[in-house]
């Protein structure tokens, strides 16, 4: 049986004397009163806040317990709301869970500790070294239609990192919104599907590329499949050959299938028409072959994995929680949402 272990902020009712001015750093501090406070939380009704005042800047500021701030909720509860929203609540039934609790909060105050929890999510991971950053698009339902996605994801930690609603086959939106992102995290290799769009991408910005070996063999494997169909028998060992190099990438794969190109007869010049089965077969080879050290950049970079199936399931989890909102309302909404959704309970 699996067992889901809850990360949640710890509150207490009474906080220990601060050691210096937040604001000058001051170590002469005079307690100036105090009051107790009622807050929310499923176990803490009311906390203790002292101020002090501060004899070097004479600024006069409140020290709050561990897990209470100026909210009227803990931060406990802010972050159980939206975990548990994350999980599959909604708003609505976060309501009335609380009042399980004697907590009373209404469907907007949840819908804000869920836009909170995104901000708090987002600022702490954009300041977190990645080196491997798994990137793909998805489709979610938004603002009354379909709306496109483009997910980074720190392939190290499996969390993700920052979701922009762009197109992932605009390659000139995914380059102005990874750009800043690559400079800022210090990324050097992206990991993504065979999209080729995002070659140009990683070229541009001079990144290594890993192509995902799951989406390779798919189509490869499809593409050889109706090939074999349609090309002259005597070239199926074409076919059998290509299998076995996608299936083992050897380091000298490119210089093979540019071998195995030139043997094929090209098509004549100023021959129109469509292109024959063995011209597919040539245009599929030359492919590979120019394609082929991004499909091995997992081999001689131990920390880089060979398929993105990192980012993909953080984009299932986003997907699955999408169907079930009916629909975010607004740009921040859809973004929160999905980064939150895609978060990791904790």
């Amino acid at each position: 049986m699996s067992i889901i272990v809850l990360k949640l902020p710890e509150v207490k009712v009474y906080t220990e004397r601060p050691t210096k001015c937040p604001s000058c750093g001051g170590e002469i501090l005079q307690r100036w009163g105090g009051n107790i406070r009622k807050v929310r939380d499923p176990y803490v009704q009311e906390v203790i806040v002292y101020r002090y005042h501060c004899w070097v800047c004479r600024h006069t500021f409140r020290h709050y317990p561990e897990g209470v701030d100026q909210a009227q909720q803990t931060q406990r509860l802010r972050t159980l709301a939206a975990i548990c929203w994350a999980m599959g609540m909604s708003y609505r039934n976060l309501e009335k869970m609380f009042t399980v609790f004697q907590v009373g909060i209404d469907h907007m105050t949840a819908w804000r500790d869920v836009q909170e929890r995104a901000k708090h999510l987002r600022q702490k991971r954009m300041w977190k070294k990645v080196r491997v950053l798994g990137v793909d698009g998805a489709y979610v339902r938004g603002m009354g239609k379909t709306q496109p996605v483009v997910v980074a994801v720190d392939l190290g930690s499996g969390e993700p990192v920052s979701i922009a609603n762009i197109d992932e086959a605009k390659p000139s939106a995914v380059k102005r919104w990874l750009g800043p992102l690559v400079k800022q995290l210090g990324v050097s290799v992206i990991v993504t599907d065979d999209l080729v769009h995002y070659k140009t991408v990683a070229d541009q910005l001079d990144l290594e590329h890993q192509v995902c070996q799951f989406h390779v063999r798919r189509w490869v494997g499809r593409t050889l499949k109706e090939l074999r169909a349609t090309v002259p028998e005597e070239w199926h060992w074409v076919i059998d050959e290509v299998q076995q190099l996608i299936s083992e990438l050897p380091l000298e794969g490119s210089k093979r299938l540019f071998e195995l190109w030139k043997m094929i007869p090209e098509r004549r010049h100023g021959q129109t028409g469509p292109r024959s089965p063995l011209d597919e077969l040539r245009q599929l080879l030359i492919r590979l072959s120019e394609h082929w050290p991004h499909y091995r950049v997992f081999d001689w970079q131990n920390d880089v994995p060979w398929t993105n199936n990192g980012t993909e399931q953080v984009i299932g989890r986003m997907k699955i929680r999408s169907r079930t909102v009916r629909g975010y309302k607004s740009k921040s909404g859809l973004l929160a949402g999905l980064l939150v959704a895609g978060s990791s309970v904790s």
